[in-house]
Order: structure tokens, then sequence, then C-alpha cells
């Protein structure tokens, strides 16, 4: 018996419904690691490489929706951010700017691996998520710290492009292996 038209939207739309669910408890999980570094007031988290999963496994819309659902719990007062942070001073923190960028991190590798990622659009997609989430990064903490572009580069994307390069790395990595068929991602 064919599968009839309704049943199949409503079966996709709860599939999306529980990867969008999922990919915000995927953020928030990796919100919790966070690592001081010192001369930056912004931790090392496991975020980025989440924030790039949730893109390239969702794809652009539904995983910028993840994204913002997940900025909205944590403005609202769920403990979501880094170290268990939560609040509008969050986001209007030093950290801010990363926060506010993940959901165009998402659409962005969402939109460059589209429906059919190779290695090479793998690769390029997610590391353009994450010059996206390192230049919101620098651009607020310009603004909050009075350091100019220059010093928060230097605070806020020079420290972590050596680990930003491994987390694009295992990103692609996971991507290939789990990634599924790319022509179920919307």
């Amino acid at each position: 018996m064919p599968l009839q038209t309704g049943r199949w939207t409503e079966a996709r739309t709860a599939h999306q419904a529980l990867g969008v669910i999922a990919a915000v408890a995927l953020i928030a999980g990796a919100a919790r690691v966070a690592i001081p570094l010192p001369g930056t007031p912004v931790p090392v988290t496991l975020q980025p490489i989440a924030v790039l999963l949730v893109g390239g496994l969702l794809g652009a819309v539904p995983g910028a929706f993840a994204l913002l659902a997940y900025l909205t719990l944590g403005a609202l007062g769920a403990p979501v951010f880094s170290g268990g942070g939560a609040g509008l001073p969050w986001l209007l923190g030093p950290t801010g700017g990363y926060l506010a960028a993940f959901p165009v991190a998402a659409f962005a590798v969402g939109a460059l691996l589209g429906r059919t990622p190779g290695l090479v659009r793998a690769s390029l997609g997610t590391a353009a998520g994450l010059v996206v989430i390192l230049t919101g990064g620098v651009a607020q903490l310009a603004l909050v710290s009075g350091q100019g572009l220059e010093g928060a580069f230097r605070m806020g994307a020079l420290p972590f492009l050596p680990g930003g390069a491994v987390q694009v790395a295992l990103a692609v990595l996971l991507l290939r292996v789990i990634g599924g068929d790319p022509a179920r991602r919307a």
C-alpha cells in the first residue's frame, strides 16, 4: 500500500522536529565543555563542531532553526551556554557574537553542503561555517572589549584557529561517516 502524502508530510515534520530537539541538546552538551584560555574572555568549547554538524546533518533551514531555538532557550534562562550560563548577558557580552553567529554558520554549512556533499564541499562548507562563527565573535568582542578589530582578532580568533582546524576536520569526517543520505536534507 503506497504511503499517503499527508502521512509522509507528518512523518517528515516529526523527523525534522526530533532533529531540531536533538541538535539543541547536542549544542547545549557541547557548551558544557568550557576550558578557559589565558588572555581571552572566550573559552574553548565543543560548540563549533556541534554547530558544523547540525548544519551539515539537518541542512540549512532546519539547522539554522535549531540554533535559533537554542539561543532562545538560553536567552530565556535555560542554562545552555558555555559552562551552564544563561540569559541575555551571555548574548550581549564578549561571547555573544559567537552565539549570534551560530544560526548563520549552520545555515551556511547546510547550504554549501547541499544535497551532494563530497569531501571538497564538506571541507569548504564546514570551514566557511567556522569562519562565520569566528567573524561574529571577533566583531562583538571588538565592540565590548574596546580592543578594536586587531586586538579582538588576537583575543577572539587567533587562539582558536588550531583547534578550529581540528574541529573542521573532525566535522568533515563525522559528516562523511554518519551523514547518511544527503537527499533527505531539505
